[in-house]
């Protein structure tokens, strides 16, 4: 096909689109669905949650936050995704649900993260979206994060995660990673997790180092196992 015939850029690009789409597939069938832009799935929360494995099982946990009388984080890469979360989330947990993505404005940033830490503000989850919340903000009335989706390099992660880390965090936080089974989502983990050293070269390298894989390479990561399957976590 296209990709095997080509080279260089043009394959580290089309390998990096492909990776893209199918992170997406395995979030949400709307993220990737044309159709689902103006249908019914952009406005029913019960289709959001319906419609994805992952989605259901976020829902399950943040009930059971919500009823803890604790606070969470859930990053995501996408966009669309945070506002499809957004409104899952308010009709699940009958709350309102912050968002912070690239398109939020500087002031309205702090607002967001001031309400949120404020002592007996019943706003139990603020979703953000990776780039533009995992850096910079402290977010200790969360002692739960959620990282909807994988970003494929563990630096990344790591610094979203510590946003409930910083200073004045005065208890124990869980961080829980959902991965679609079966899928090149838990393969790519699973390298990830086995190969340390490989790990520590690509910190600087985003998730670039998935294009260098050989044909075989992919073939081997994106081939679906079935057997496999089993709940999204």
């Amino acid at each position: 096909g296209e990709l095997g015939e080509s080279e260089g850029m043009r394959r580290r690009g089309l390998v990096l689109a492909m990776l893209v789409r199918l992170k997406q597939i395995c979030n949400h069938p709307g993220l990737v669905d044309r159709d689902a832009n103006s249908s019914e799935i952009g406005i029913d929360p019960e289709a959001i949650r319906n419609r994805s494995g992952k989605c259901r099982r976020l829902c399950e946990m943040l009930e059971e936050v919500q009823a803890s009388g604790s606070k969470a984080l859930v990053f995501t890469q996408f966009r669309r995704m945070g506002h499809l979360l957004v409104s899952m989330l308010r009709r699940t947990l009958d709350r309102e649900i912050l968002f912070l993505h690239g398109g939020t404005p500087t002031a309205k940033r702090q607002e967001m993260v001031d309400r949120f830490q404020e002592a007996g503000n019943d706003i139990p989850v603020f979703v953000l979206s990776l780039k533009a919340g995992g850096v910079g903000l402290n977010l200790t009335a969360a002692n739960h994060v959620f990282h909807f989706d994988r970003w494929w390099n563990p630096a990344v992660e790591n610094q979203a995660t510590d946003r409930a880390f910083r200073i004045g965090q005065t208890r124990a936080v869980q961080v829980h990673k959902f991965v679609c089974s079966g899928t090149l989502e838990e393969r790519i983990d699973r390298m990830i997790e086995s190969k340390v050293e490989l790990a520590k070269n690509i910190v600087g390298s985003g998730e670039n180092w998935l294009t260098e894989l050989d044909s075989d390479e992919l073939r081997n990561l994106l081939a679906f196992r079935g057997g496999d399957f089993g709940d999204d976590e």
